[in-house]
């Protein structure tokens, strides 16, 4: 009759143990980009969208009020030969008496297995990559382009005079909690996702007028199985001007986006 001893059979054991949990695959599930982007022909999501303009040579600032309707219009192939999806926008009075009229603007949404890419007025950002987890970040602005404008190479300085966009293609993208109810304004959504983008502002707000000022401010919020319920897209700059005939100024765009209605 053959002995095993006691030493031999705990590491018999432990032996097992090892290689059962080496056989073991650790199994990590994530929301589908479908989830957020449900990219199906005629499918739309209206949004009220207030415009923050600088007029008078940036020295009046006011706020443009307006619903957007974004209807997704045809299956189409990509600036890069890939299957992607043409999205209409189309604009009227904030009130909705107005017809809707084509607001000049057309983007693309591309669908990759690991990340979904907008396309708009050549700009290319990822919007969203995969895994959908508290905390993930990305580069989200590592295609935008970089432009030939005296003193500046940001994507917007044939536009705008101004540097907050300079580091633009360094832009940390992170989801920011996980899903959770949100509300805006008495419009309420569930299952949402925050993805932060860029949170950054000196002086602001302006206590100090003398002194130089900007803001950075960019978030979208999405929910499972509607897609983009809110947008914040804040960049300015102000210039005290304190040498110069005019006096200070600001220069740059504000928008802010909520959705009141989809199919």
């Amino acid at each position: 009759m053959r002995i095993i001893s006691k030493t031999s059979l705990l590491f018999t054991i432990c032996i097992s143990v090892f290689f059962a949990s080496c056989n073991e695959k650790e199994v990590y599930t994530t929301d589908s980009l479908q989830d957020y982007f449900k990219m199906i022909n005629g499918r739309y999501i209206t949004y009220r969208l207030d415009s923050m303009v600088f007029t008078n040579f940036g020295r009046n600032t006011e706020i443009h009020r307006y619903q957007v309707k974004d209807v997704v219009d045809a299956q189409v192939t990509d600036n890069l030969g890939r299957p992607a999806f043409r999205v209409f926008r189309y604009i009227r009075d904030s009130a909705g008496l107005q017809s809707w009229q084509p607001a000049g603007l057309t983007y693309t949404v591309t669908l990759l297995p690991d990340q979904a890419e907008v396309s708009e007025s050549n700009l290319r950002f990822i919007k969203m990559h995969l895994p959908v987890s508290d905390g993930y970040n990305w580069k989200g602005n590592k295609f935008l382009p970089t432009a030939n404008c005296p003193g500046s190479t940001g994507p917007y300085c044939e536009l705008y005079n101004f540097s907050n966009d300079d580091n633009m293609p360094d832009w940390d993208y992170r989801f920011d909690g996980g899903l959770n109810p949100f509300s805006y304004r008495s419009n309420n959504y569930t299952d949402v996702f925050s993805i932060e983008q860029a949170d950054e502002a000196f002086n602001v707000p302006i206590t100090v007028p003398t002194a130089y000022a900007s803001k950075s401010r960019a978030v979208e919020k999405y929910s499972k199985g509607i897609g983009m319920v809110y947008r914040e897209y804040e960049m300015w700059e102000y210039q005290p001007n304190t040498g110069g005939s005019g006096g200070p100024y600001k220069t740059g765009f504000g928008i802010t986006m909520w959705m009141i209605d989809h199919n």
